[in-house]
């Protein structure tokens, strides 16, 4: 009976989580996108990063979250705002981001608060239909794996690779089971009018110039 009632309490952290991420201004929105392509720079210059590198011209998207939060519960709960950019496949240009927030829940003993620089590779082409939805649970709807970090490591066929600049947060970037979530009012005040995830990552409906350096970040990272 405990075991259930921790396990429903801690997926009632994952849920709310997502839910509850304040409203944010145009400028806290810039800020986080400044901080997606610190981050970006940061995961290129980061020697362990190898595969990371070589391999984003691979990936059909990326989830940047710059800052991710582990809370101090029992049963603590972590997660953090970020964006997601899609790669055009014959080109290989970077879309204007849209916004999302990532959940995670551990079951466990936990004391005090990490912060961690987290990315997810969106793989195939399965992975990135999935971010289109209103959200996805990883390791349900679509299957991901801890990134392979250090020369010489290879990657398993998964929809989406985690990899995690902070040790221990999720113990080499395991989200099995977190939930990521479209901030829909976010990517409204950004661009100006309601825009769904589909119209700003492949339909290029909307832009924001404040978005190329991020998006350079990342083309050169990709050697595209």
């Amino acid at each position: 009976m405990l075991n259930r009632l921790a396990v429903f309490r801690a997926t009632s952290i994952a849920v709310c989580m997502i839910a509850s991420v304040g409203v944010a201004g145009v400028d806290n929105l810039q800020e986080l996108v400044s901080d997606a392509r610190s981050a970006v720079v940061d995961f290129t210059s980061d020697p362990a990063m190898d595969w990371f590198r070589d391999h984003v011209k691979n990936a059909k998207g990326v989830l940047i979250i710059p800052r991710l939060l582990k809370g101090g519960f029992i049963f603590g709960g972590s997660g953090g705002s970020g964006v997601l950019l899609a790669r055009d496949p014959d080109t290989g240009a970077w879309s204007d981001p849209a916004f999302y927030t990532l959940g995670s829940v551990t079951v466990g003993p936990q004391i005090g608060g990490e912060a961690a620089q987290v990315m997810l590779l969106i793989m195939t082409q399965r992975g990135l239909d999935s971010m289109m939805a209103t959200s996805v649970k990883l390791g349900a709807d679509v299957e991901v794996a801890a990134g392979p970090v250090g020369v010489g490591t290879k990657a398993a066929t998964v929809d989406v690779l985690a990899f995690s600049r902070t040790k221990g947060l999720f113990g080499g970037a395991t989200v099995e089971g977190a939930w990521i979530g479209e901030r829909e009012g976010w990517n409204e005040e950004y661009y100006g009018r309601r825009v769904r995830p589909v119209e700003i990552l492949l339909e290029h409906k909307v832009g924001n110039p404040q978005t190329q350096p991020l998006r350079e970040a990342l083309t050169r990272v990709a050697g595209k």
